[in-house]
């Protein structure tokens, strides 16, 4: 077949399924924005959505749907121009992300070809992650609509669904009910052959002069950005009790320092910055390691010598980084949230605390650095849980895959 992969950050969450494609002997060409990256045996087209003019002015409440409008529009031209001059056959399937407006257009480009939506969150007005967290509400009636018109885009793209692809349950459910028949639940996959425990594994922070391995009291907490929707203030403010209660326990933290959702903290400061300073003399520093973005594999490593990996974040789009940690055997403390406990069954695979309790994620963090051996059944049962379910390999990419046939030949998955 000819599949057409369309994602501003190419490969994205197709990583995996484009690879699987090509070696089944598919031919697959992606259209991708500025940050694309090339992949092996994949022509790659990277489209510019900057208007030629400059951005036009408009009401502050449509400048996403703006931006949208002008990745749809070149997208849109790129495919024409590609099919025009012979340097792309015409589709059978199209693969694409609708979030950043990419397919509002397609449909009128390729009337014909069936598209394969990937579904990673529709915005909800209530019952996600607006209003869950009081710290991060919204403030007027100005900044709802803003977000409802945010949804517009998506709505769209809805609309249009020939069928859709969504990592998790409760992601698939944030979709409006009348299109749930037209969503598979697929996870994008964990290649637990790579991702697993590792016997002596060792993790060394050149910087601080440390190095630990598996045994050691360390505790770990891994966003993309070190931001409120993961729950990293809450995760600071309650490290003044956890280094009480355990005076040898270090505590390294992986992310950057912008703002991937959400907004940054008023004043011009980081969230780091801002907590940090907030705490003051309350944290003892020296035990605790702000490491920055990290490579993939050394990742791993942190968690193989982790005692406990701390995961919380308000309703919203799960992290692979929480299935890799369960992957490679970490005993994973999680909060009570929606995401989550799709994954945790407290007190089977992971442990679960209340989102808002910082006293109960401190010493339940405490309980399992106190008893490593009475929690390691938890790590075991956390990688048992991502095989099972969540493995590349022998689940999710034989899913991906049918899903894939069913859709281009327009029967029914």
């Amino acid at each position: 077949m000819n599949i057409l992969c369309i994602h501003q950050n190419f490969p994205g969450q197709y990583r995996h399924l484009a690879r699987a494609l090509l070696a089944r002997g598919d031919r697959v060409v992606a259209v991708g924005g500025p940050t694309a990256q090339a992949s092996e045996g994949i022509r790659l087209h990277r489209y510019d959505a900057r208007p030629a003019g400059g951005v036009p002015a408009c009401h502050p409440w449509t400048a996403d749907l703006q931006t949208k409008c002008f990745r749809a529009q070149a997208v849109a031209e790129t495919v024409e121009r590609l099919l025009k001059a012979g340097a792309m056959p015409t589709p059978d399937l199209v693969l694409g992300h609708p979030g950043w407006g990419e397919l509002l257009a397609i449909k009128d480009v390729l009337p014909d070809v069936p598209v394969l939506h990937y579904l990673e969150l529709v915005y909800l007005l209530e019952g996600g992650d607006v209003g869950f967290d009081p710290e991060l509400d919204l403030g007027s009636w100005q900044d709802r609509s803003r977000l409802r018109l945010r949804r517009a885009p998506q709505l769209l793209a809805l609309e249009d669904l020939d069928w859709a692809i969504s990592p998790t349950h409760w992601q698939a459910s944030t979709a409006p009910a009348v299109f749930a028949d037209r969503i598979s639940v697929i996870h994008d996959g964990i290649p637990t052959e790579s991702i697993r425990p590792q016997p002596g594994a060792r993790l060394q922070l050149h910087k601080a002069g440390l190095s630990f391995e598996a045994g050691d009291e360390v505790v770990t907490f891994v966003a993309r950005q070190l931001e409120p929707y993961r729950g990293f203030h809450r995760f600071m403010r309650m490290l003044p009790l956890l280094q009480a209660l355990r005076p040898r326990a270090h505590v390294i933290l992986v992310g950057g320092d912008e703002v991937a959702y959400g907004q940054p903290p008023p004043g011009g400061e980081t969230w780091r910055q801002a907590l940090l300073r907030e705490l003051g003399d309350h944290l003892d520093p020296s035990r605790i390691h702000f490491v920055g973005r990290v490579p993939h594999p050394l990742l791993h490593d942190l968690f193989r010598v982790s005692a406990c990996h701390v995961y919380l974040t308000v309703p919203f789009v799960l992290s692979w980084s929480l299935l890799e940690a369960m992957a490679c055997g970490a005993v994973v403390v999680g909060s009570a949230t929606a995401p989550v406990q799709e994954v945790i069954e407290s007190g089977v695979n992971g442990v679960l605390v209340d989102y808002f309790d910082a006293e109960a994620l401190a010493t339940t963090i405490a309980a399992v650095l106190a008893d490593p051996e009475g929690h390691r059944p938890l790590g075991l049962a956390a990688r048992a849980t991502v095989v099972e379910r969540y493995d590349l390999k022998q689940v999710c990419l034989p899913q991906q895959l049918k899903l894939v046939d069913a859709v281009a030949n327009r029967k029914k998955p």
